[in-house]
């Protein structure tokens, strides 16, 4: 690792989709089952990302999450949505938020997978990202609204994110044998503009 990396880098982590919590955990089990069947192809392993992001001495931790779940104030929270439905993300049981958090921490980063992947070490790269994580869009959480046929989710928000500001998405790929449901919605938004 050179000097540069250390001082400007963006690392994904490759969570497997319910790290640390069994209701998440059987949940996805149940939903890629259900995928699986639907798409007449075997049920494999699913992922969700964050992102460890530093620059300029300090370090942010990029991931979605419900609003209710970190206590911290200084969570560097930069968009929240609803989760579900626009009429359930009324009430803060239903409402998830985007962190930028300086200083903060992936939960459950001990359970990545293939990680971390080194996306960039251009300072210029990196501050268009912590940049760009300010437009992101508060679009419903597990719903479809762009019509890219997959829903909007964690994954989607890191997707759109990276490709929004030049990183090489052909390289950016889940674990063998696992896939990252609401990339390709990310993705989708991000070539619309």
């Amino acid at each position: 690792m050179n000097a540069e990396s250390t001082h400007a880098s963006v690392d994904l982590f490759w969570l497997p989709l319910g790290a640390g919590g069994h209701f998440v955990r059987w949940n996805g089990r149940l939903y890629e089952a259900w995928s699986a069947w639907r798409a007449h192809r075997a049920p494999v392993d699913l992922y969700h990302c964050g992102l460890m992001v530093r620059l300029d001495g300090a370090v942010y931790a990029v991931e979605m999450g419900p609003v209710w779940n970190v206590p911290d104030a200084g969570r560097g929270v930069v968009v929240e949505g609803p989760v579900g439905s626009r009429w359930l993300g009324r009430f803060r049981a239903f409402r998830y938020e985007l962190r930028c958090w300086p200083g903060g921490r992936i939960p459950d980063v001990a359970e990545a997978v293939a990680s971390p992947l080194r996306t960039t070490s251009d300072p210029v790269q990196v501050r268009a990202l912590l940049d760009v994580l300010r437009e992101a869009p508060a679009l419903t959480w597990g719903r479809d609204e762009l019509g890219a046929g997959e829903m909007w989710n964690s994954n989607s928000v890191v997707a759109w994110a990276l490709a929004r500001t030049g990183h090489a998405m052909d390289a950016i790929t889940p674990p063998e044998g696992g896939r990252a449901p609401g990339w390709r919605a990310g993705l989708v938004l991000a070539g619309r503009r």
